[in-house]
């Protein structure tokens, strides 16, 4: 644990900002979260971005209906034209 710091707050618009010292080491711009606990503040960052599993998400809404995919337009392509080859068939 390091020593402690003295610090002052701002007004920074209509809120009130604390500004940290460049000795603790916290990079401008970290998302950073506040809470109280018996009358003191703690300011810890923010979690790394947190993935979601879809995976499970798959049943949860037996009313849903993927639609069909002649719903969707489907333009050729320079590649269906002749004179492309075709990668797709052995040689």
């Amino acid at each position: 644990m390091t020593a402690p710091r003295k610090s002052r707050t701002f007004k920074s618009g209509n809120s009130v900002a604390l500004r940290l010292p460049k000795s603790l080491g916290i990079e401008a711009g970290v998302e950073m979260t506040v809470r109280e606990e018996k009358g003191r503040f703690i300011v810890e960052p923010v979690d790394a971005k947190r993935k979601i599993d879809v995976s499970k998400f798959w049943g949860k809404a037996p009313w849903l209906v993927v639609p069909p995919r002649e719903d969707f337009d489907d333009p050729p392509r320079a590649w269906d034209a002749p004179g492309w080859p075709d990668y797709s068939k052995p040689e």
